[in-house]
């Protein structure tokens, strides 16, 4: 373990941003199983899950994060301590729009199962390699 960080706040805190990303995995899981609730709150949680696990990351390094919800912003702070971050940047920057496109009625689109399903993915993957990355 990083020795700054074992005498410090940062990793419970991370822990937390990372049972709360679980929490959201949960329920999108739940909903794409049994097909009973919307497939824009999976796409919306698949931004969620993304979000708060890079800022899980950020938050074990110690690093303070502007409170956005553009993925893209918090890879490129994940970035200047990792550069393999940029690997991620395509499926960011797909989940990125589901902050506002599901919450808020107007032109926005409604999405379909597949479309949950292909969210859902791609901040698995996202998760997944930020797990990799950190110790716990």
């Amino acid at each position: 373990m990083n020795q700054i960080n074992s005498q410090n706040k940062y990793p419970e805190l991370a822990k937390e941003w990372l049972l709360r990303a679980q929490d959201d995995e949960l329920s999108s899981k739940d909903i794409l199983e049994d097909r009973g609730g919307s497939p824009n709150t999976v796409c919306f949680l698949s931004q969620q899950i993304a979000e708060k696990t890079l800022k899980a990351f950020l938050c074990y390094y110690g690093v303070e994060f502007p409170k956005v919800h553009q993925l893209d912003e918090l890879l490129k702070l994940c970035e200047k301590i990792d550069v393999e971050f940029n690997s991620l940047v395509d499926d960011a920057e797909d989940l990125t729009p589901f902050y506002i496109s599901t919450r808020y009625p107007g032109d926005y689109p409604t999405y379909s199962f597949q479309d949950a399903e292909n969210a859902f993915q791609k901040t698995i993957k996202i998760k997944d390699f930020v797990l990799k990355k950190l110790p716990f």
